[in-house]
């Protein structure tokens, strides 16, 4: 016998909707009928009805009252209904003639909201929560605890960095090294048609402020790939394995997006060598992260279009199997610009300002020896507020001469009043420092001389200019060097009898260019060309990776330090004797000095005209 069929669902289904249709327009129909035949009236309508013998029966419920009535009324209406009121309150309410009813608050709304707006509530801010745990990309903590081994890498494409090789100047050997990965990332079949591959890293080694950041923001825009840019110090966290998992993450989502260029600033925050003391401990967190980079930099393949670029101004400190060959492959110096390349970096900031016309830019890079490139960028924002200040129309020379002093000296104290004999003895020592180097051959010019004090404790200051860029110095510079430091305190001699503290930095420099000179350079004929001190590193000192003090023995030791003193008193010994030979000169300049606070290049040079042609015979000494 064969089973029954088996019901349809869906025919089941649509009975189900038809009933319940049905339902609801019986309902429907129930109640508009009861609207066309009972009418709402107030409860004073009602006993009205009832006194004038309208209504032949009465049904009473828990809130109303209804009345049929004895003959339907005009519109088919047959009954009255009203809400109840007390009947003492009624009788009360009668004798004054006025309609009156009693309103029923409804309350479900309120009884409702008073249950379910508490639990909304609750559940918004649980739903917020365990949002935030699971999408938020940013801090750590327990709001970030879910994401917490995701990279914090940002990432900006070729319309986000805003920058090329355009808006980078002064360092023009570091991006034509870079122009190579440019090509690679544009043309990857192009250059390795001979076989030759891109490098896989590409370390930026320089002192701050030299445009490392602005360089590999550079490649990524004139390569116009996505751009994942981090911080050394964002990967390690204070959970163990968190700065591994970001790692992988980082890598992970540049594969993604290739051909991109992974962008790690400040190096050595995360790639310091292994073994070295930590003042807070967290050696394993640290060596885990490095490890994973070192792992990284070994899988991927750079033929894929990957590039990774840091940088770092303590090359120093990095673990040597950060830098092996197929890992960081090429290492870029970016140095602090030379006058050309300081020429060009005004160019590129001016463009901002607006300069006066004839502006000569060489004189400002001239004035600016060892300024990197953000130090440049500060000039040229002070030399617009110094214009602004003075309601100028336009950047002048002039304002980027006090821009320089502002960042050299520090700010002028007008407030710091000296009494008169101090303001003679800053005017002497000045002069002294300006009249050796305008009588030396191959001092630096004198840019400007001034007493008015500036900074925290510069109670006067001489600017000199560099004619050009040295990078050798003779034993005989440095001992001119040396004199045109002692002549403010020479100065202080011939003229007062006594000395003061104002030349104590002074001293300082001579004492370190007199001892380098002993123990690094070999200019000490008594002690043979030895060096007895090993050179400090390039960029910032850390104990322990470098040797350190002298390496001589104490008989050694004390003849270093009598051939400083020999060379620090024939040094001062010079520079008296040729202030001595010009005092009259000296006593003039200083007058003028006092009288005028400050004098210019234009100024000396009318006060001292003749003076270099007498000064080597007295420089002999």
């Amino acid at each position: 016998m064969a089973a029954p069929a088996r019901p349809d669902p869906k025919t089941s289904w649509n009975v189900g909707y038809w009933l319940l249709a049905m339902l609801a327009l019986l309902w429907f129909q129930s109640v508009w009928q009861a609207t066309r035949t009972v009418e709402p009236v107030p409860y004073s309508q009602f006993e009205q009805a009832l006194a004038e013998g309208r209504i032949a029966e009465v049904v009473i419920g828990e809130t109303t009252i209804t009345g049929r009535l004895k003959s339907p009324e005009p519109g088919g209406r047959t009954a009255i209904v009203a809400t109840r009121v007390e009947p003492e309150l009624a009788e009360r309410l009668a004798k004054y003639e006025v309609p009156y009813t009693r309103v029923v608050e409804s309350t479900w709304l309120r009884d409702i909201l008073s249950w379910v707006l508490p639990a909304a509530v609750f559940f918004g801010l649980w739903f917020f929560v365990i949002r935030r745990m699971l999408d938020r990309q940013g801090m750590g903590g327990m709001g970030g605890f879910m994401s917490i081994g995701k990279s914090h890498a940002k990432v900006y494409v070729e319309k986000d960095t805003g920058v090329t090789f355009a808006d980078v100047a002064g360092v023009d050997e570091a991006k034509a090294e870079l122009q190579e990965i440019v090509a690679f990332l544009k043309d990857p079949q192009g250059l390795g048609r001979l076989g030759a591959r891109s490098p896989k890293g590409v370390l930026l080694v320089g002192p701050p402020g030299t445009g490392k950041t602005l360089l590999a923001k550079a490649v990524a825009g004139e390569a116009g790939v996505p751009f994942f840019s981090i911080s050394g110090s964002e990967f390690v966290e204070m959970f163990v394995g968190v700065g591994a998992a970001r790692v992988r993450d980082l890598f992970e989502q540049a594969r993604a997006k290739a051909p991109a260029i992974i962008f790690i600033d400040e190096l050595d925050a995360l790639g310091r060598a292994r073994g070295i003391a930590s003042p807070m401990g967290g050696h394993d967190e640290r060596e885990q992260t490095l490890q994973q980079l070192l792992v990284e930099l070994d899988g991927f393949d750079s033929s894929g279009g990957l590039v990774l670029l840091a940088a770092t101004n303590r090359p120093e400190i990095l673990d040597p199997a950060l830098l092996r060959a197929g890992r960081f492959d090429r290492q870029v110096l970016v140095d602090r610009p030379d006058r050309a390349g300081r020429v060009q970096i005004l160019q590129v900031h001016v463009r901002r300002i607006r300069l006066a016309t004839g502006t000569d830019l060489e004189q400002v890079a001239q004035l600016t020896t060892g300024f990197s490139g953000a130090d440049l960028a500060n000039l040229c924002n002070e030399a617009a507020l110094a214009a602004t200040r003075r309601g100028a129309d336009e950047v002048t020379l002039a304002d980027f001469t006090v821009a320089i002093e502002r960042i050299v000296a520090g700010l002028e104290k007008k407030n710091r009043v000296l009494n008169p004999r101090e303001r003679e003895i800053v005017a002497f020592h000045e002069m002294g420092h300006a009249l050796l180097a305008l009588a030396l051959p191959g001092a630096d010019a004198v840019h400007k001389v001034s007493i008015i004090p500036r900074g925290v404790g510069a109670l006067g200051y001489t600017i000199q200019r560099p004619t050009e860029d040295r990078f050798l110095m003779t034993r005989e510079e440095l001992q001119r060097k040396m004199m045109v430091l002692l002549g403010g305190r020479a100065a202080e001699k011939l003229v007062f009898g006594h000395l003061s503290t104002g030349a104590a930095d002074d001293l300082a420099r001579v004492t370190d260019i007199a001892r380098e000179m002993v123990t690094r350079y070999g200019m000490a004929e008594e002690l043979g060309h030895v060096a007895y001190d090993a050179a400090p590193p390039r960029y910032l000192d850390l104990p322990g990776l470098q040797p350190g003090g002298l390496q001589a023995g104490p008989q050694t030791q004390q003849r270093i330090d009598e051939a400083v003193r020999r060379l620090v008193g024939e040094a001062f010994d010079g520079a008296f004797a040729l202030l001595q030979q010009h005092r009259e000169l000296l006593e003039r300049c200083a007058r003028e000095l006092l009288a005028r606070e400050t004098l210019d290049e234009t100024a000396l040079a009318r006060l001292t005209a003749g003076l270099r042609a007498t000064a080597p015979a007295a420089a002999g000494n």
